[in-house]
């Protein structure tokens, strides 16, 4: 990772010596890493290497037992609109009797507060929203209805509409195909070209190999971070992950894997 000049908002995400966990059970321990602004990180580890517990407390969820997050130099909670959050799609629930268009307008709710209702200004950018994940067909069924990769693409609508310069998406790839895998590609790189900073918990290392600009390689501790080449070895993956991974990367593809 290119190094900085320190200052009030050189990093979108400042992650400094972070322990934490629940019930005096360790999940984190000394975790610190940087990411600069304007990029695609990608957060990997195994099951239980902590990734879920870093984003609650960076979102201000989870209070660690030592440390300190920053968020474009601000630190503790981030204030409203900071950050946009997209949960995996299994902590959600789909039978809740809401549309599409419901769901995506209540990334609006965090920046109107608890009197005011949306207005039309918010409307507008929940449906642009929709458009650019290509659900406006769709904005008025029922959320449940939805396939599983049209479910995460109306939460990263919601997320869009929150309007935050830091985006945290959790497990975003989960369970789609190729193409389905390639569009969310090509929507968070535009994202990230029009300024936007995000940090996605991923176990797809063969995607953060081939497109991301940064990865954080966590097992309770920061193993290796900087460029997915540099990071993703077979030495710091064998430590993470406790067993033999081989690397094959070629000119079209990386694969990572037994």
């Amino acid at each position: 990772m290119t190094e900085r000049a320190d200052g009030p908002s050189a990093w979108a995400l400042d992650i400094r010596d972070v322990s934490a966990g629940y019930d005096g059970h360790e999940a984190l321990n000394g975790v610190t890493f940087r990411i600069e602004p304007g990029c695609l990180a990608g957060l990997v580890g195994p099951n239980g290497a902590g990734k879920s517990t870093l984003i609650k407390i960076i979102l201000g969820m989870h209070k660690p037992w030592s440390g300190e997050v920053s968020v474009f130099g601000q630190a503790g909670k981030p204030r409203a609109g900071l950050v946009a959050y997209t949960p995996q799609v299994d902590l959600v629930d789909w039978e809740f009797p809401v549309t599409v268009s419901d769901v995506v307008l209540m990334g609006r709710y965090g920046r109107l507060g608890v009197v005011r209702r949306p207005g039309a200004r918010d409307r507008e950018i929940a449906a642009s929203a929709l458009e650019r994940v290509r659900l406006t067909a769709m904005a008025d069924r029922q959320i449940g209805e939805l396939s599983g990769g049209e479910r995460r693409r109306a939460l990263i609508a919601r997320a869009l509409t929150q309007q935050g310069d830091l985006m945290l998406l959790d497990e975003p790839f989960a369970g789609l195909d190729a193409a389905a895998q390639h569009d969310l590609i090509s929507l968070f790189q535009s994202l990230v070209e029009e300024g936007k900073t995000l940090f996605i918990a991923t176990h797809d290392l063969s995607c953060v190999d081939e497109d991301f600009d940064h990865a954080v390689l966590l097992n309770k501790h920061v193993i290796a971070f900087g460029r997915p080449a540099d990071v993703f070895t077979p030495e710091s993956l064998n430590e993470a992950y406790d067993r033999h991974l081989m690397v094959v990367r070629s000119d079209q593809s990386t694969f990572i894997g037994l």
